[in-house]
């Protein structure tokens, strides 16, 4: 029964991500760098000015642009840059990384550009709060005749976080990393649901869910609060390990290169084959990518609405490093240390891939290095619980009309999800994530290609005020 069911899951998945999203996905990154002449890398010192100074904001919004950043990449920092990488370069090969390259690039532009006409487009709520996100800018920007689709990227929304990125594939991470540390080889088992499961599982499952729950009902001040907290230190913990790594193997980073860009274009490929195996690295590099950075899904706008700050445009530059901070350093590390160590083709599955890796790379016990990455996996997927509870309920919000006796129910019932998370198989979890990933997408992109003009215009007067602050003023 359950093969028949990751067989359909699996077919639809093809589907979903099939060729014409991949090149929606690119072709809305590209217009958009265009329009923007290539804001992403000329800005990009601004941006980093931006983020360093996490200046007191200025204006509407319930946390700061650092806070509305940290709460981005809470949700986006998680599972698909320790497991999400490696389950894309094992079924697409090392040239994956390429592609998530090359989508994180363009996918940065996406990121400006849907965080600025979240600030723009966003609302202030009966009882004070910001709420905003692709929904309001859909509706707003796009006019009522369009908010047909503004309920459907809520609906997906909220789907996403129930049984996609938000809930399945973190907790499943976390407790797949907790067993292969603790109990590898199940001697501890008990049954649940007809199915043997390590008490590993279990009981590190019931305490994540008790954590999630005590976060979640404090509300968004309580998720940006632990965020700016655990984001920096668990990025840094991260990124510390795995530079020690590349500087231990810093001799095979040039043929690790070589290797991700051959097979990127099907050149390792058997003869006749390259093609396909093109396609398939492809597919999967972008289909990770967008689920790790979230570049043109639409969630890291729901965030940066919520920020202090009468600037849009400032807004969308400091968010929009979200992406390169999750895919361009943080999946790049990971990735090369996978192929470099070459544990992508040793019949490993998962988190397995990136821990036998980082064993193989760093000078230190097996066990003391897969007890480091299993403290890292768990602070990455416990803060996207978190992250993507906040962008679920936003969703909810606006498909109800503010109703928070809804949202408390679904509040729960998010908490319930995240329980039974440890049971799904690995599979079906990542398939159902890359199901809604896609769908999610796409009226998301469709507003940023219509509102693509809007956005132009808003960083134009907004580069001019920094050049002409008194004419600025005056207008």
């Amino acid at each position: 029964m359950l093969d028949k069911i990751n067989s359909v899951l699996t077919k639809v998945d093809d589907f979903v991500w099939g060729i014409p999203l991949i090149v929606l996905i690119l072709a809305t990154g590209i217009y958009l760098t265009i329009r923007l002449k290539g804001l992403q890398i000329t800005k990009l010192p601004m941006a980093i000015r931006y983020l360093l100074a996490n200046e007191k904001g200025e204006g509407e919004g319930e946390v700061s642009s650092f806070a509305a950043l940290c709460t981005a990449l809470s949700a986006t920092i998680g599972t698909g840059n320790i497991v999400g990488v490696a389950t894309a370069i094992v079924a697409g090969g090392p040239g994956a990384l390429f592609w998530m390259w090359l989508a994180a690039l363009v996918g940065t532009a996406t990121k400006y550009a849907e965080c600025l006409l979240a600030v723009k487009y966003r609302v202030v709520d009966k009882d004070g709060h910001i709420v905003g996100g692709p929904f309001y800018y859909i509706e707003r920007g796009m006019g009522e005749k369009w908010k047909w689709l503004a309920k459907i990227f809520a609906v997906l929304g909220v789907a996403v976080g129930l049984f996609g990125i938000g809930t399945f594939t973190q907790i499943n991470g976390i407790t797949s990393a907790v067993n292969n540390f603790f109990d590898a080889n199940n001697t501890n088992t008990v049954t649940l649901f007809g199915t043997e499961y390590s008490w590993s599982v279990v009981i590190s499952g019931l305490i994540l869910t008790v954590c999630v729950a005590l976060v979640l009902i404090g509300g968004l001040q309580r998720i940006s609060a632990v965020a700016q907290v655990v984001v920096p230190f668990m990025a840094f913990l991260y990124i510390s390990i795995s530079i020690i790594v590349l500087a231990c193997n810093f001799k095979a980073i040039p043929g690790a290169f070589a290797t991700i860009v051959s097979s990127a274009f099907g050149l390792r490929a058997a003869a006749g084959g390259a093609l396909g195996a093109m396609i398939v690295a492809m597919q999967k590099g972008i289909a990770r990518g967008i689920f790790s950075n979230e570049a043109g899904i639409g969630s890291a706008p729901i965030a940066a609405a919520a920020a202090q700050t009468n600037q849009p445009a400032k807004q969308g530059l400091i968010s929009m490093l979200g992406t390169m901070i999750d895919t361009l350093i943080v999946c790049t590390m990971t990735g090369l240390t996978i192929v470099i160590a070459g544990s992508w083709d040793m019949g490993l599955e998962g988190v397995a891939v990136t821990t036998k890796a980082f064993q193989l790379g760093l000078p230190f016990p097996d066990e003391v290095v897969a007890f480091v990455l299993m403290i890292c996996l768990v602070f990455f997927a416990f803060t996207t619980i978190l992250g993507w509870d906040y962008y679920s309920e936003r969703c909810l919000e606006y498909l109800t009309g503010h109703n928070q006796r809804a949202v408390k129910i679904y509040r729960w019932l998010y908490i319930f999800c995240v329980f039974i998370g440890p049971y799904m198989t690995v599979s079906a979890v990542w398939t159902i994530a890359d199901i809604f990933n896609g769908l999610m997408a796409i009226p998301n992109l469709i507003a940023l290609l219509a509102l693509g003009g809007v956005v132009a215009a808003e960083t134009k007067i907004y580069l001019n005020g920094l050049k002409n602050p008194v004419q600025a003023k005056k207008k």
